[in-house]
């Protein structure tokens, strides 16, 4: 009787710990399904299907299939946040990641690290999300706009010294960041010789970006930079072609994606300059295997090329799965601890998570749109960008010292 209640006894552990095993790892994916930065959030969907897809298949995250839950963030701070929380109290995930408007990301990282868990920026741009906003639950994967504008300025210094440049600004935090840092790299501070003007946000209408656009006409500038993403800068960018503004001046569209570029289309984007930390042909131009992969897995998978925003949310679903196993737990802390410092080399050359602001330092490129019969070339017709000069990450970021005296301008500890 003694051996058969242990037998029933040891055969009900098995149960449970054998239960416990396959229960799923979830992540959260908090991203627009709607709003001006879809499309960007569309290819972040993609780029993290893909990832879950072959982690699992190569036998999920220690030993456990990993399950993606997501939620629309419509662009919306108020919803990213609200989103973050209900994906952790009451979905449960281990990790959160996601972004394209940066005030998003920073409310959602906020909500995520009141409930003690990670939150990987995939597409935030703003100086804040690391910096005067940083916090130790928050890693941003992409470049920032310092490193955005340092690079782009290293060209533009050398190509446009001494021509006027006109500034086309979203009006929020983002916007605001980029304009700052490009116009201290490319000293075009004086706001007199320098114009600019800001458009709404998220809301702006044709008729802001028209009225901005003759500002910028009026101004006689050779640089027209234009601060705006997604559906905003498609709009503007098809405004200023349509006012012939796009061959009178030099078109700089700072964080340029390949999404923003195809809904523009060939003709109105060619010469457009922008900056980008990865675009598709990266790992063809410089021999980066397993860049390569990812790239050929989503083209055959989705039938078209992956932009920036996949790459990123690819790579962070890769990332926390390498921190995990290095940890050995999901533990948050511990992750945080795994994460800090890490140097890895994935889909281009060796990246590293910086220890005391967890921003990714990474190599930035600075990308011009070819001529639409080397782009149509293309098996997707998305062969858009030449890339004509770079900046390593360590180069491009800013160092200690500039990140503590900008957190001291916001009142915030030097520390996360």
């Amino acid at each position: 009787m003694l051996c058969k209640k242990l037998f029933i006894s040891l055969l009900l552990t098995l149960l449970v710990t054998t239960t416990a095993a396959a229960e799923a790892l979830r992540i959260g994916l908090n991203y627009p399904q709607t709003g001006r930065y879809k499309d960007q959030g569309l290819q972040q969907r993609l780029g993290a299907f893909l990832a879950v897809d072959e982690i699992n298949k190569a036998g999920g995250i220690m030993g456990r299939d990993v399950e993606l839950v997501i939620r629309n963030t419509s662009g919306e701070p108020d919803k990213g946040a609200k989103n973050t929380a209900e994906l952790i109290d009451r979905e449960g995930v281990q990790m959160v990641f996601g972004g394209v408007s940066s005030a998003v990301a920073i409310s959602s990282g906020r909500a995520a690290r009141d409930r003690d868990r990670i939150y990987f920026g995939t597409l935030t741009y703003s100086n804040a999300t690391t910096g005067a906003a940083g916090h130790t639950h928050m890693f941003r994967e992409p470049y920032n706009a310092w490193m955005t504008a340092k690079a782009l300025s290293q060209y533009l210094n050398a190509q446009h010294a001494n021509d006027e440049y006109f500034y086309i600004t979203a009006d929020y935090t983002w916007g605001w960041s980029v304009e700052e840092s490009v116009r201290k790299f490319t000293n075009t501070d004086d706001t007199d010789a320098h114009q600019g003007v800001k458009t709404p946000f998220p809301r702006a209408l044709i008729t802001d970006f028209r009225k901005a656009l003759e500002e910028a006409e009026k101004s006689g500038a050779k640089v027209l930079m234009m601060v705006l993403f997604g559906d905003d800068m498609v709009r503007a960018l098809n405004v200023a072609y349509e006012m012939g503004l796009t061959e009178q001046m030099q078109v700089v569209v700072p964080n340029l994606t390949l999404g923003m570029a195809r809904q523009v289309g060939p003709t109105i984007m060619e010469g457009v300059i922008g900056g980008s930390p990865w675009v598709w042909s990266v790992p063809y131009e410089y021999d980066y295997p397993r860049g390569k992969a990812f790239v050929e897995a989503f083209s055959s998978r989705y039938e078209m090329r992956p932009s920036t925003a996949a790459a990123s949310a690819y790579s962070i679903v890769y990332q926390y799965k390498d921190a995990v196993e290095r940890a050995g737990t999901t533990n948050t802390s511990q992750i945080i601890r795994a994460l800090e410092g890490h140097r890895y080399t994935f889909l281009k050359d060796e990246q590293y998570w910086r220890e005391f602001d967890h921003q990714n330092v990474q190599t930035v490129y600075v990308v011009r749109v070819k001529p639409r019969n080397e782009i149509m070339a293309d098996e997707y017709s998305s062969d858009y960008f030449e890339i004509i000069d770079s900046m390593p990450g360590d180069e491009a970021a800013q160092t200690r010292e500039e990140w503590e005296a900008r957190r001291r301008e916001a009142g915030q500890p030097t520390s996360l």
